[in-house]
């Protein structure tokens, strides 16, 4: 399944409840029907005030041409599509979000870890936008991630669900990955992860901070957008025996 991401940032004009008003009663209904779209959940934050990014909008395609023709490729902020829909989702775009300020990351989504059977709506998710190490590539970055931090890192106290997106095109990908890890209580994963305001954390104990002693073994941490937020889900149509 492959996964269109992107970090929203609210036009200054705009108060957060007045972005979430608009995302959600004028934009949604739109970018819900976009041609090709057959997931669609949002992210809203645990904390606005101290929240690197005003939500996250994620949405799902069974094809990578299908993304890519809806929502663009890797390379660029902005986009240009030509399907009815998404156009329309484009130009109101411009409404109320700050387009230059919205990373975004085209990916391949790896489900690691799944206790919930796919039923995210309401959980709390911690998403780690990573960035690897100077002098790390992107292959020897994916190796070290995915062979040596993700078992200890499915294994997080609290941790119900632990996904990963792979950028589908790396070379021209804002982030080198996101680190997705749900929860199904808002302590449990502050106490993992730490909260709202900072890059960095400090695990109390257990596997949290064994997964955070080997953050320093292949990320830049200055460099690596989090986010805290509860999951909505808005649109599924995908079957559950595809993992959702």
């Amino acid at each position: 399944m492959y996964k269109h991401i992107a970090l929203l940032v609210r036009q200054s004009a705009l108060s957060h409840d007045e972005f979430v008003d608009h995302w959600q009663t004028t934009h949604t209904p739109i970018a819900k029907d976009i041609e090709g779209v057959v997931r669609y959940q949002q992210v809203l934050p645990t904390d606005p005030e101290h929240a690197e990014f005003d939500g996250l909008a994620e949405l799902y395609f069974e094809t990578l041409d299908e993304l890519h023709e809806a929502l663009g490729s890797e390379g660029s902020r902005d986009y240009d599509p030509t399907k009815e829909v998404a156009a329309k989702a484009r130009q109101d775009v411009d409404n109320f979000l700050d387009v230059q300020r919205r990373p975004r990351l085209i990916g391949e989504e790896r489900v690691v870890k799944d206790e919930v059977d796919g039923d995210t709506d309401g959980l709390y998710k911690h998403s780690a936008f990573l960035v690897r190490k100077d002098g790390m590539t992107h292959e020897e970055f994916l190796d070290h991630w995915q062979n040596t931090h993700t078992p200890i890192a499915k294994e997080i106290e609290g941790v119900v669900r632990y996904c990963q997106v792979v950028p589908t095109d790396p070379e021209h990908a804002e982030f080198d990955g996101v680190a997705e890890l749900y929860f199904d209580d808002l302590d449990k994963l502050y106490d993992a992860l730490g909260s709202e305001g900072s890059r960095d954390y400090e695990a109390k104990g257990g596997k949290a901070a064994e997964a955070r002693a080997d953050v320093d073994n292949f990320l830049a941490i200055a460099d690596r957008p989090r986010f805290i937020g509860r999951e909505r889900l808005v649109k599924n149509t995908i079957a559950t025996h595809d993992g959702y």
